[in-house]
């Protein structure tokens, strides 16, 4: 029984809303046209871009360690600072090296004086033989002294090399040019070969930048990798950008240097190198970035300002102006471009809609517009 009270309540409570709109939209129909804001469409130039977080890195980085044992005598360099290739860096205590490299250049000259020596007897003996007034032993033991000989100023000369060699080693350069980080020991320490670390010297200009895609990006990047060879450009294009730790944007774009060789088969992702100038130093190894990747949907685009939609049910309209009234259109938005919004669908070059006093209007308002077409491009957006 309550129940189809109930029924009966709700059915005549509709009937009277109904019979209230109906008779209130009249009058509203013949209200004055209302002024509004209005905005013509157009396409324009839209550039957006994917974004990653990326890792500075030297494109050479080397670890400085002494081939020879001793203790440090000098270091010669300010740390922090630029240096050159070649510049002399350490200097290991060299005395005993020198001692050897001279001992060994003497042993070159015994070895070479005996050479002689050898050779005489061979020849004197080698005559004697020919006239058989020499024994074929006594004979034989001078040939095999001048091959000894021989033997011994081999020797001789590649010790020679070699202690020239560690006493080159005991003074240390640098093997490129680059920046050259704190030194991890001072003048009078004790340096152990290939495990004493010296300083680590890294390049400066250019960089790498490191960052991370799903494999199913491999095809794209590999594409653009693909382009840039082929057009061989000497300063890159704005594909590949950079955003600072500050948020700014840096200064010079970059290009594809290397695409991993193998996708971790874990987290199904790949590692790509950027490579960017670095004149001014601003990029330090190990320096966290944003990647930034321009969006191959970038170009024309439909664009009109955010403030202009109406969400409804998670479905978003404009109000059009058609002949002086308003009719409302269902659109399909795209990325928001700071203060503008990208139009899929819905509406074409050339509508006007409505971007101010959209609470005064309906569907099938008479308006008035003023114009309110802001110019200019529309800003860059993230789609990732």
């Amino acid at each position: 029984m309550n129940k189809k009270i109930t029924i009966i309540f709700l059915t005549g409570a509709l009937a009277l809303a109904s019979g209230s709109c109906t008779r209130s939209k009249a009058p509203m129909q013949q209200q004055a046209a209302v002024q509004v804001g209005a905005y013509t469409v157009s396409a324009r130039k839209v550039s957006y871009y994917d974004s990653y977080p990326g890792t500075v890195a030297a494109l050479n980085q080397t670890e400085i360690h002494s081939q020879v044992s001793g203790y440090v005598t000098g270091i010669f360099f300010r740390e922090g600072s630029h240096i050159s290739k070649g510049q002399k860096l350490y200097e290991i205590d060299r005395t005993k090296y020198l001692a050897a490299f001279n001992q060994a250049k003497a042993n070159v000259g015994i070895a070479e004086a005996n050479q002689v020596k050898a050779r005489r007897d061979a020849d004197r003996y080698t005559a004697l033989n020919e006239q058989n007034a020499v024994a074929r032993q006594v004979y034989d033991d001078a040939i095999t002294n001048l091959e000894n000989a021989k033997m011994q100023v081999i020797a001789a000369s590649a010790a020679v090399i070699s202690a020239q060699t560690d006493y080159n080693y005991s003074q240390i350069t640098a093997p490129y040019s680059g920046t050259i980080g704190f030194s991890s020991v001072k003048t009078g320490a004790y340096i152990v070969p290939g495990q004493t670390l010296l300083t680590t010297i890294s390049s400066n200009d250019p960089v790498g930048v490191d960052f991370i895609v799903d494999e199913k990006s491999i095809p794209e990047f590999a594409s653009l990798r693909e382009k840039e060879v082929k057009e061989s450009k000497s300063d890159p294009d704005s594909t590949f950008g950079l955003v600072l730790p500050d948020n700014t944007n840096y200064g010079y774009f970059g290009r594809i240097s290397v695409i991993d060789r193998a996708v971790d088969n874990q987290s199904g992702t790949i590692k790509i190198r950027l490579v960017f100038p670095n004149k001014d130093e601003i990029l330090k190894p190990g320096m966290n970035c944003g990647v930034r990747v321009l969006n191959s949907g970038s170009g024309e685009h439909l664009v009109v300002p955010y403030k202009a939609l109406i969400e409804q049910m998670s479905e978003y309209f404009v109000y059009r102006i058609d002949s002086g009234r308003v009719k409302i259109a269902k659109i399909e938005p795209g990325l928001v471009l700071g203060q503008f919004i990208e139009v899929k669908k819905g509406l074409s070059p050339g509508d006007n809609i409505v971007v101010d006093g959209i609470q005064k209007v309906f569907n099938g308002s008479r308006v008035l517009t003023a114009a309110n077409n802001p110019g200019g491009q529309a800003p860059a957006g993230q789609s990732k």
